[in-house]
């Protein structure tokens, strides 16, 4: 505008004076050297979305608050302001060309400047004569630009009068303290020098105090849906609080009736215990026989039900029985039963008939290999000749030998052939 100022002036000289012609060049080159038009800058341009009251031309442009050139114009667009900046040829190596620009006050109450601000780790071709800067949109500069503008704000509307009192307010309540406030600072930089090496770890409790929030945070919704539930729960007891109240009156009734019986069979239930033992320790001494036991019957079973004719027409024992003549009465201390066992803790096959192939009769009167003499008999029941006699009739049936069968094998089928003669298939 100057420029054209001057020329026209120039114009107007010529025409009309021509001895003023030398002054008017002085004059032009003066404003011209003060604008600078002659130095040898390179010049980008600068696009934002306001230049703000406190930015003029030449403002200064800094790079880490080094100054790299200054403001030439201001001019604005309809979408926005653009800046000329000139930047010094001398200094374009150090900004490169992806840089940002901010748009910063000097002071609090200065004029602004342009801040321009590399990117991190930035490391592109230098700015070069005709580029376009744009302003810094990141999250940090736009937190910045709205602190200043509020600042402003504030102290537009701040009452100079009102800040000169509490200014001076300010100045005597610090009056004749600064020994206090300095022993303060102290203990402070006391503090901050032992919190220093700790804060490592307090960084730590923060990022697992993050973490927690988090795991608490992705656990709230089943959180709620469980405090939900409880409120289902809390309005059931509610709703059956009287036949909870019954319940528990039951309950209370039963506890003094159970109490009641206990004080009054204490010593029945202690003497129980007592007279039991004897039993218990019997029990415990048999108990490691008790599932083999158990298993033999279950294999029992199926065979015995083989024996007497399950699935067949023909049911009762297979076997031969003849007839022979009685043994007559009953006589004490021959035809007792003894039971001579107590060997402990065992597990024997459980003799029992089975039909076989092939028959085998046994000697009249005897045991095979005991020597037993015809029309002698056997011995009294359940003796240990009856046994033998039931073990050698059992043994083929369960392919095992006679003598590792048990002694109480008579005890169980010894009845079944009393009295009688047995022809073993």
């Amino acid at each position: 505008m100057a420029k054209r100022k001057t020329r026209h002036v120039v114009g107007q000289r010529l025409t009309g004076v021509a001895f003023l012609l030398v002054p008017a060049l002085l004059i032009w080159l003066s404003i011209a050297i003060y604008n600078k038009q002659f130095t040898d800058v390179t010049k980008v341009t600068l696009r934002t979305g306001t230049a703000g009251h406190e930015m003029h031309p030449l403002a200064d442009v800094k790079v880490r608050g080094v100054v790299v050139g200054e403001v030439r114009s201001i001019k604005a667009d309809g979408a926005g302001a653009k800046l000329e900046l000139a930047l010094k040829p001398g200094m374009t190596d150090r900004v490169p060309s992806d840089v940002q620009a901010r748009l910063l006050p000097t002071t609090v109450f200065g004029a602004r400047f342009v801040s321009l601000v590399p990117p991190p780790g930035s490391a592109g071709t230098p700015i070069a004569d005709g580029d376009v800067i744009s302003e810094d949109r990141s999250q940090n500069a736009v937190e910045l630009s709205e602190v200043l503008n509020h600042t402003m704000d504030i102290l537009d509307t701040i009452q100079p009068a009102k800040l000169s009192a509490t200014l001076n307010a300010m100045s005597r309540a610090l009056e004749g303290r600064g020994d206090q406030i300095g022993r303060n600072f102290e203990q402070l930089d006391a503090f901050l020098t032992k919190l220093n090496p700790e804060v490592p770890a307090l960084t730590r409790n923060l990022e697992e105090l993050a973490k927690f929030s988090q795991n608490a945070a992705d656990a709230a919704p089943d959180l709620l849906q469980a405090l939900t539930d409880f409120t289902v729960t809390s309005r059931t007891l509610v709703d059956q609080r009287l036949a909870l109240a019954s319940l528990y009156d039951a309950v209370s009734g039963s506890s003094a009736d159970l109490t009641d019986f206990l004080n009054a069979n204490s010593g029945n239930i202690i003497a129980l215990a007592t007279e039991s033992r004897g039993s218990l320790d019997l029990l415990r001494r048999y108990a490691p026989a008790a599932p083999c036991t158990f298993r033999t019957f279950t294999d029992f079973v199926p065979k015995m039900n083989k024996v007497l004719g399950k699935g067949t027409d023909e049911h009762g024992v297979h076997g031969m029985v003849v007839s022979i003549p009685n043994k007559g009465r009953y006589l004490p201390g021959k035809d007792r039963p003894r039971y001579d066992g107590g060997d402990g803790p065992h597990c024997p096959s459980v003799p029992y008939l089975a039909s076989g192939n092939g028959v085998r009769v046994l000697p009249a009167g005897g045991v095979p290999g005991k020597g037993g003499a015809a029309g002698s008999g056997l011995g009294p029941a359940n003796s240990s000749s009856e046994n033998d006699l039931v073990n050698e009739l059992a043994g083929p049936s369960l392919d095992e030998v006679p003598e590792e069968l048990p002694d109480w094998s008579s005890v169980l089928v010894g009845p079944i052939y009393r009295g009688t003669e047995v022809t073993v298939k």
